[in-house]
């Protein structure tokens, strides 16, 4: 199969779809990767570095014009949609729930669209998201740690404290990956935290994780509202596979926090679990409601984009090589957790989530499927 990997044009995006060694065992598998010139360079990948793995440097008209499967991080943007061919086998994240343009672009350009983040083990697990997840958690608190300086909008709180002055609180909005990654950066400077999640039993591993030293909450509007008040950072990281994030703090609720206080939510690349978040860039990362600070940065990975290539591509690789050795139609059928991957195939929108965020009828995959007859 021959495998494209364009260069990331999505504003402030460094990050790069294959490294240099997964090219190498591509083309060690028998495969033909084609990549566009200076498409590693945000993550300290030269072009010399591919092309010693047999890789083809090539145009970006070029790799879009051979490549069967696109390989990429971030969601096509406007420029890319003429450049995607009926039957192509697009492989990247899309969160497609709160993006409905991007639906319609892929259903129009018959593609098979096939989404890292709803690539979904048996076990609920999401082994595709969960690098960048752990990435993004761990930014989170980093990120809002630097726009709580007073210097950068906030109200001027170290969160860490020091001796005869309280620490800052964070609170997290959801216990999975995300939110545990945030819990245990804040707890490593110092910060007073909190989790919420509706799932006790997940609140019961988390405690058990680290050691009580995290004030464990049910999630549900009272307490959501009380913990705002407190709050210095406030974390959302809130996922359900495939669909639009439920919006759990309101713009009321906003106005009860403390002004110059922060908040990173996570989850805004699948609509935000605030309501008054909406998409930012690295280039211009936040703005302020209330007098609040709002950070709504859609790919805050890539702020980090050598380690997260890096993360992302070990978690990928294997299941690359899977759709190019057994090709698309029998990978998915024999792979049920990459199965759940298909969002779109060839006009028809599979995933259930992401069809019924867009009002739309999901097809099973297996109608669609050679064997499906």
């Amino acid at each position: 199969m021959i495998i494209g990997v364009p260069r990331e044009i999505k504003p402030g995006e460094q990050r790069v779809a294959l490294t240099p060694a997964g090219a190498r065992a591509l083309a060690e598998a028998g495969h033909r990767v084609v990549v566009e010139r200076n498409a590693g360079s945000g993550s300290s990948f030269r072009d010399e570095e591919y092309a010693r793995e047999q890789a083809t440097l090539a145009s970006v008209d070029e790799v879009w014009a051979q490549a069967e499967m696109i390989l990429k991080v971030k969601e096509p943007v406007d420029e890319e949609y003429r450049r995607m061919r009926s039957g192509q086998i697009l492989f990247t994240y899309l969160h497609l729930a709160p993006a409905p343009e991007l639906a319609r672009a892929l259903q129009q350009a018959d593609v098979i669209a096939i989404a890292y983040e709803t690539v979904q083990r048996a076990d609920g697990s999401l082994p595709l998201l969960a690098p960048m997840s752990e990435v993004a958690g761990r930014l989170a608190v980093q990120e809002g740690a630097f726009y709580l300086a007073k210097a950068h909008g906030g109200r001027g709180i170290l969160l860490a404290g020091v001796p005869g002055v309280p620490p800052g609180n964070v609170a997290v909005l959801g216990g999975g990956i995300v939110g545990v990654n945030a819990a245990r950066i804040a707890l490593g400077l110092g910060a007073d935290v909190s989790i919420l999640d509706i799932n006790v039993d997940r609140l019961r591993a988390v405690d058990d994780l680290f050691h009580g030293r995290v004030i464990t909450l049910m999630s549900n509007s009272f307490n959501i509202d009380q913990v705002l008040r407190r709050a210095d950072l406030l974390v959302g990281a809130v996922l359900i596979t495939g669909a639009r994030a439920p919006v759990l703090v309101t713009k009321e609720m906003i106005g009860h926090m403390k002004e110059g206080s922060v908040i990173v939510d996570v989850a805004v690349d699948q609509g935000g679990s605030v309501e008054t978040i909406h998409p930012t860039t690295l280039l211009d990362p936040t703005y302020v409601v209330s007098g609040v600070v709002h950070y709504g940065v859609a790919n805050m990975p890539a702020l980090v984009p050598r380690t997260s290539t890096f993360a992302l591509t070990n978690a990928t690789l294997p299941y690359v090589l899977e759709l190019a050795g057994r090709g698309v139609a029998l990978a998915v059928l024999k792979n049920p957790a990459l199965g759940k991957g298909v969002n779109v195939w060839r006009g028809r929108v599979v995933h259930p989530a992401v069809a019924h965020a867009l009002g739309e009828r999901a097809t099973p995959l297996e109608a669609l499927l050679p064997s499906g007859g």
